[in-house]
């Protein structure tokens, strides 16, 4: 009775960005005919999970190199990045909707010996089918705030039986992991991991991005990413870049925005704000009159992050919950936060702690306090330095979550 309602919100969304009314059959569950069954399905939703999923997808293959490992997402977005990152090294397609006749065919025709799930990434009918199968099921890097928990109460007699089927659930932290047990999770089965996020590390691909991003940036400019953006957060960036201009006359601001369907709604603003703009799909150097630079591109954040003077984390500035604060932390760089980091409480305690970056406040204009944080850190090498290397320590101390579950993954599917 859902299906039509579901595809018909699936093509409304398409009206913004035609890939998701692509490959609808995936999404009901037909996947294509030269996928190998038996293997590990893993699971991310989008852009953000894959990345954090890349280290423990990698140790994933190494482990079992003689099992088909099956990545799906859910967005479009997440879909070019898996296929950016994997290639053909593991099979590709979108999860099916949670109806019963899509997860079944999609469990028929995969037939799994385990299936990975991430955060609070909670497919009830799938989840169900699979364990009626024998199918392993981890769900790792288990995150379920507060915030989230007034939601979820509302829903126990569909979430608990969910968490109840899971063969073990890792956490982020301590936090995290009581809240799962709070909703029914067992006790027994729920131990603290830490986060794969802090498992990053620079690869080829990074690399290879560095080298190309830095033909078209100046080496002598002082370069501030926005990161991640989305709607008002250009409009904070362009008024804070006016101001830094007075003092920096030749300072680049980055825009990255979260979602490709804005790249051009960015585009016009800039040109709107009388700002010289030039895009990344140009392909052409900067010069000395660009001011803003638009990267109307997918998978060159990290890159851009280390070509940077200092970063700015968008989606922090409104109630979106930020973004991963770690990416720039990596490359240690200097970063600045809005008042709402929520979807990173435990990451935003340490580097609290160890004075690892610069938070806004409500209290007044986050364009003026923008700039006025950019200038000091621009014209104050040392303690931008310093804000990078105290980050970085954070990475450093933290490391280890993909390996611990990667260890019980082994262990369950040798039972």
């Amino acid at each position: 009775m859902l299906l039509p309602v579901v595809l018909l919100l699936l093509i409304l969304r398409s009206k913004n960005n035609v890939e998701y009314r692509q490959r609808l059959s995936e999404r009901l569950g037909f996947i294509p005919a030269h996928f190998k069954k038996g293997g590990i399905v893993v699971h991310a939703a989008s852009v953000g999970e894959v990345l954090a999923l890349k280290p423990f997808v990698e140790k994933l293959l190494l482990a079992n190199p003689d099992l088909p490992i099956t990545f799906t997402t859910f967005t479009p977005t997440g879909s070019a990045q898996v296929q950016k990152v994997f290639a053909d090294r593991v099979q590709h397609c979108y999860f099916p909707l949670d109806i019963y006749f899509c997860s079944h065919l999609f469990l028929k025709t995969l037939a799994p010996k385990a299936m990975i799930f991430m955060e609070t990434e909670l497919w009830p009918n799938t989840i169900a089918l699979a364990s009626k199968q024998q199918c392993r099921l981890l769900l790792i890097n288990g995150r379920l705030s507060a915030h989230s928990m007034k939601s979820y109460k509302k829903l126990t007699w569909l979430i608990t039986p969910t968490l109840t089927r899971f063969d073990h659930i890792f956490s982020q932290s301590q936090e995290n992991q009581d809240n799962f047990i709070a909703l029914g999770a067992k006790s027994s089965r729920c131990s603290v991991s830490g986060n794969l996020k802090y498992d990053l590390a620079v690869n080829a691909d990074i690399a290879e991005k560095q080298m190309e991003l830095s033909q078209y940036l100046p080496f002598d400019r002082k370069i501030w990413v926005m990161a991640s953006t989305h709607a008002d957060d250009e409009k904070i960036a362009l008024n804070a870049h006016r101001e830094i201009l007075k003092q920096h006359p030749d300072a680049l601001l980055v825009l990255v925005p979260r979602h490709p369907e804005r790249f051009e709604q960015v585009a016009k603003l800039c040109i709107n704000q009388k700002f010289s703009l030039l895009k990344r799909s140009q392909q052409q150097a900067i010069n000395d009159d660009t001011q803003v630079w638009l990267m109307d591109s997918l998978g060159e954040l990290m890159a851009m992050y280390s070509l940077a003077s200092l970063v700015v984390m968008g989606g922090s500035f409104s109630t979106i919950g930020g973004h991963n604060p770690l990416e720039p932390a990596l490359f240690k760089k200097a970063i600045i936060v809005g008042p709402d980091m929520t979807n990173f409480n435990e990451i935003m305690q340490q580097l609290r702690q160890v004075q690892g970056l610069v938070e806004l406040s409500h209290h007044s204009s986050f364009s003026e306090q923008l700039a006025k944080q950019v200038n000091v850190l621009l014209n104050n090498s040392v303690l931008t330095d310093q804000l990078g290397a105290q980050a970085f320590k954070v990475i450093k101390a933290n490391q280890g979550a993909s390996d611990v579950s990667i260890d019980k993954l082994q262990s369950l599917l040798t039972r």
